[in-house]
Order: C-alpha cells, then sequence, then structure tokens
C-alpha cells in the first residue's frame, strides 16, 4: 500500500502533555485567544499571529484570503499567506460570535482528543464571512489554534438578492412576458453559460441569478431532472434530507428522510421554475471557440433541434455530473452473448426481467441497489464483485451526520463547520473512527459478509469512505438493507476470479467456472470528466484544463468550484451537500471577475 500522505499526527491529550481539563470555560477561552489574534491582525504582526498556532496547525480558506479553496498547513506556510495576502485583503472587525448555535463550546470528538469550537465573524476590503476556529490545550493552560478556517459569506458591494433585499416590485400581468424575454436572451447574451441542469448546475445558477449575473442553462435531456429520473427506478439517495437541502429552497417537512431519484427529479423541475431560472432543454452545444483577447466563449447552440443559437458568454461552467461517459470493461466474446448487457445507466427497472437470470458485475452502490431491485422482482442474481468494497451502514453515517445535520438546525451553519477541518484533520479522525464503527455498529453486518465470502476494506489507509468519494467517486457502499440479503444468500456473490470472456450464456471466469444470464448490468463507474469538455470545446481546450476531481497536495479538490487551468471555465460537480455549499463561492468568484474586483493573475502565493 501507498504510504499514507496524511499520516495521523491529531493533537492528542497525551500528545499535547495535558491531563487535566477541568473548569475549562469555553467562552473564557475563545475571547482571550481572539483578544490576542485581533490584536496581532490590527498591528499585521504576522509573527504574532502565527504564534497563536500549533507548529502543525491549519488555516483554510475558502475565497477570503485567497479567492480560492487553499489550505495551509504548518507555521511557515501560514506566515507565508500572511505575508502575501494579510494587508491585500484588509482583514478586520473581527468579532465573537456568542448565539446559542455558535458560542464557544469544548467538544471531545474522541476519547483523547478535546478541542474548543468557536466562530467569528470578520470583514475584508470586499466582503464578509465567517470563521472557525478549533482550539487545543496546553500543559500552561493556554490554548493555541489547530485549525481556523475563514470563508467569504457575501460581497458587501454585491449581496445576493433574498430576504430583505428581494424583489419588492408589485406585477400585474407582465411577469409570463417579461420571463418569456428572459429565458429567450432575446436582446442579450448570458454572462455565464451552465452546462448541465443536475443539482449542481441549477445550484449554480441559482447563486448567480441572485447575485446580479444574467445566466442560461442547458441541458441535453427533455426535461429538468431526467439525470435522475432516467436511472434504474430503484436508486434512492443515501444521504438524509438534512444533507440534501437545496439553497434558497429547502424540502417541507414532509420530505422523507432518503428521497428517491424520481421524487428528487420532480424536485429540481420545481426548482428551476420556482427559482425562475433560465433554461433550454434539448439544448447540446455544437461548437464553441475562445477568444483570448476579449476573453469571451463564442457557442453555437443547438437548441431542440430546430434552430441554432450563437452566443458570446464570458464563462462556461460545465455541472455535467459525477456521472460522466460510462465506462465498460472490454471483455472479449460479447457478440456470442445471446442476452442483454449493459451499463447502469442504461438499466430501468428489473421489472423488464421476470423469470430470468441476472449478474451485476460491480460491488458498489450501484451494484449493490440494482442486485436488490432484481431480488425484490424475484429474479436470480448474482453479485461480480471485482475488488473489495469499503461498506458501512446508513445507520453509521447518520450517527456521524446527524450532529450538525438535523432538524432545527440551520443548514448553512452545519455546511460552515464540515468545511471546517481540513481534509488532512478529517482523514486522521477517519483513521480513528472508521475502524471503531467496524467493531461496533457494523460488526455484525461486517463479520455476516465476510462468512459469505464478500470482501470489505476500511478505505484507503483505514479512511473510511472519504478518500474513496474524493478519489475514485466510487469503491463503497453506504448499506440500507442490501447487504443482509447477501448475507442471507438471496444474492449470491462471485469473487477472487477474473472475468475471462462472454460465452452464449453468460461469463466464463480464469478459474473455469461459468455464470449463466440473460441479462447482465455493468455497475462499473464512469469516465474522465474532460470528456464533456472534450466534446464542447475541442481536445486542444481540455487540454489546457488541469486534473479535475481528486486532491490536491493541500487536500482541496484540484480543479472543482475554483480555477481550473483556464480562464472562463469552471466545473460544478459534487453531491447535493457540497454543491449547496461551494456553488456560492464559484457564483461570488465569478461577479468579483465581472466586477473588476478579482484578477486571478494577482493573487499568487
Amino acid at each position: 500500500m501507498a504510504t499514507d500522505p496524511f499520516p495521523q499526527q491529531l493533537p492528542t491529550l497525551d500528545r499535547l502533555g495535558v491531563t487535566d481539563l477541568l473548569n475549562v470555560s469555553p467562552s473564557e477561552v475563545a475571547t482571550e485567544w481572539l483578544d490576542a489574534f485581533s490584536a496581532a491582525i490590527t498591528h499585521s504582526d504576522v509573527g504574532a499571529v502565527v504564534d497563536l498556532f500549533l507548529e502543525d496547525g491549519f488555516w483554510k480558506d475558502v475565497i477570503a484570503l485567497t479567492w480560492d479553496l487553499r489550505t495551509f498547513e504548518g507555521r511557515n506556510d501560514i506566515t507565508k499567506l500572511l505575508d502575501a495576502r494579510l494587508a491585500v485583503t484588509g482583514l478586520r472587525e473581527l468579532q465573537l460570535l456568542e448565539d446559542p448555535l455558535r458560542e464557544p463550546v469544548l467538544r471531545k470528538l474522541l476519547p483523547d482528543l478535546a478541542l474548543v469550537r468557536f466562530c467569528f465573524g470578520f470583514t475584508t476590503m470586499h466582503g464578509k464571512g465567517t470563521s472557525v476556529v478549533h482550539l487545543a490545550p496546553l500543559p500552561d493552560s493556554t490554548w493555541k489554534a489547530y485549525v481556523l478556517l475563514t470563508c467569504l459569506d457575501a460581497l458587501t458591494d454585491f449581496p445576493e438578492k433574498v430576504g430583505p433585499l428581494r424583489n419588492s416590485q408589485t406585477n400585474h400581468g407582465t411577469l409570463e412576458e417579461s420571463r418569456h424575454q428572459e429565458i429567450e436572451f432575446s436582446s442579450n447574451d448570458p454572462t455565464v453559460l451552465v452546462i448541465g441542469a443536475g443539482h449542481s448546475g441549477l445550484e449554480t445558477a441559482a447563486r448567480l441569478k441572485y447575485i446580479g449575473v444574467h445566466t442560461l442553462i442547458i441541458d441535453k435531456k427533455p426535461r429538468v431532472g431526467d439525470n435522475w429520473r432516467d436511472r434504474y427506478k430503484a436508486l434512492c439517495l443515501h444521504d438524509s434530507v438534512w444533507y440534501d437541502q437545496t439553497p434558497y429552497l429547502n424540502f417541507p417537512s414532509t420530505w422523507p428522510l432518503y428521497s428517491t431519484a424520481g421524487k428528487l427529479a420532480d424536485w429540481l423541475e420545481g426548482y428551476a421554475k420556482f427559482l425562475e431560472l433560465n433554461v433550454w432543454t434539448a439544448s447540446t452545444i455544437k461548437k464553441s471557440s475562445w477568444n483570448d483577447t476579449t476573453k469571451t466563449w463564442t457557442v453555437e447552440v443547438n437548441r431542440e433541434g430546430k434552430e441554432t443559437r450563437t452566443l458570446t458568454v464570458k464563462h462556461l461552467v460545465f455541472a455535467t455530473g459525477l456521472d460522466s461517459r460510462p465506462t465498460v470493461p472490454d471483455i472479449p466474446g460479447k457478440a456470442s452473448f445471446k442476452g442483454s448487457a449493459v451499463h447502469s445507466s442504461q438499466f430501468t427497472s428489473a421489472a423488464n426481467y421476470i423469470g430470468k437470470k441476472a449478474i451485476v458485475v460491480g460491488a458498489c452502490t450501484s451494484g449493490h441497489d440494482i442486485a436488490q431491485d432484481f431480488f425484490d422482482h424475484g429474479i436470480d442474481v448474482t453479485m461480480y464483485q471485482r475488488s473489495s468494497t469499503f461498506v458501512v451502514t446508513v445507520k453509521a453515517v447518520a450517527g456521524v451526520l446527524n450532529a450538525t445535520y438535523r432538524d432545527g438546525f440551520p443548514v448553512e451553519l452545519a455546511d460552515t463547520y464540515s468545511a471546517s477541518l481540513p481534509h488532512a484533520v478529517v482523514r486522521r479522525l477517519c483513521q480513528r473512527i472508521v475502524p471503531l464503527i467496524a467493531q461496533t455498529t457494523d460488526k455484525d453486518i461486517l463479520d455476516g459478509l465476510a462468512k459469505v465470502g464478500f470482501k470489505t476494506n476500511l478505505g484507503p489507509h483505514g479512511t473510511g469512505g472519504v478518500t474513496l468519494f474524493y478519489g475514485r467517486v466510487g469503491g463503497h457502499y453506504i448499506d440500507t438493507g442490501t447487504c443482509q440479503h447477501i448475507i442471507n444468500g438471496d444474492i449470491k456473490i462471485k469473487n477472487g476470479s477474473a472475468i475471462e470472456g462472454f460465452t452464449e450464456n453468460g461469463l466464463r471466469f480464469s478459474d473455469g467456472t461459468e455464470l449463466h444470464a440473460d441479462i447482465i448490468v455493468f455497475a462499473t463507474g464512469f469516465g474522465d470528466h474532460l470528456d464533456a469538455v472534450r466534446e464542447a470545446c475541442g481536445d486542444e481546450i481540455a487540454s489546457k484544463v488541469g486534473a479535475v476531481w481528486g486532491m490536491d497536495n493541500e487536500g482541496q479538490l484540484q480543479g472543482v468550484w475554483r480555477h481550473c487551468g483556464h480562464d472562463g471555465l469552471w466545473f460544478a460537480i459534487g453531491h447535493m451537500a457540497l454543491s449547496r455549499f461551494h456553488s456560492l463561492h464559484l457564483a461570488m468568484q465569478i461577479k468579483a471577475i465581472e466586477e473588476g474586483i478579482l484578477n486571478k493573475a494577482d493573487v499568487v502565493i
């Protein structure tokens, strides 16, 4: 196994030499630290600021100081950040936030890890934001920052048009025509063209609209939500309703805890309508070109196969999803197979195969969902497991997420708390928590799977699903009940032997065995996120874009929600919570560029 890039170095009480945390007042600890921090910031005393951090502390920034998503680890890197950006950003007006949900609190994250968490508000030259600080104790009863997050919440001169800033004009019969003109872009071109009307595209467009940027969304599907509606009918979200909320429009209190794909599809269609987003469905890009002098794109859009519109836009946002081009292994002999073989993206329902035999190739989320669908329809099904799978129960996941994502807790604050810990810290925590869950909450399920030969793991370096999601976007399964059917033998398992080829009646394996099937579903994932760029913009543009998904050496997504290496080209990709949070930050970056506030060339650290 490769060396862990984030070795476990949590500031545990033993490591810090702390034995007594009795009579700690979190409010007093936070106030004393923030007073010293504020004084050092006011006097631009970088040395004094850095001295308030542990030697291996972190400063994580979400576009507040860097106009980027950055994480600085250790005093040397934090010094470089402050030397480069403290004076020019004008960090000031630091104020402790003490409302009930943000008041300082001593949190025992692990039996030997205790941190005081508190929040403070701040302003910069161009905006205002929220900071979350996690302080660690020292033997002399002082506290130093292990983690500090600075997150920009709003642009001072260009706030979101929500709440008291909403449209206050009366309308007497002109709304329909004005909306028609707005959607058609009859007299002007959009500033931003978003490709993809899934949740990420819609949420990004909504953020842009209500921050004052003219935006058009196009999608190749006939209806908004079809990217969910057209998937297999058994598809259901494995994240809770609180984790999957959409910005500006929350699910009603009657919404089920785990939404079905069809229900979410209808919600997104309504979301686009109620937030008055400009969407052209059944539309694709025929051709596009970039003018590096004017910093604009010329885009030819084929609309509903009837007309071609040529648009000049400043920004392209690719919101084409985590599921890009389907990946199917090249297996010899497919022409000889008498049955059907499809990728999971083409599969709709096991109801079409009553009385047949099925094989599902792949043992992660889609593989489990589809195998469950076959079982529910009384179909003989075998799951072929190519490699071990990280399995965690939905109960265990809920136990972690429900600490912040729950009824009565503001989702915006939950997102900020969730984002406050750098990826390296989350990994270190997971290396402690994941094995503990495996030995307690999930022990019976994992032991049962092992007995029937289903292979599991604890994720890369024991970090669970976090690294898998931000790496390969797969390799894991959040169990909603299918594992018990595997344990019971209702869903058979085949593994430990490579597929050699198709036969007339199924698949042949290297151990000499053959599985018969009438339908084979390949739940084998998806390809490169740059495929959509190559299709819309050509290979030359795609070659200038850096890596899109996956973590950089700071633990940030490489090219998503931030500058990707090519001016005027962005990626909006992620699960519901990630898109909800960072869609605002992408919108603010674009708005800042359009208003002349941000020039990426000026921000180099």
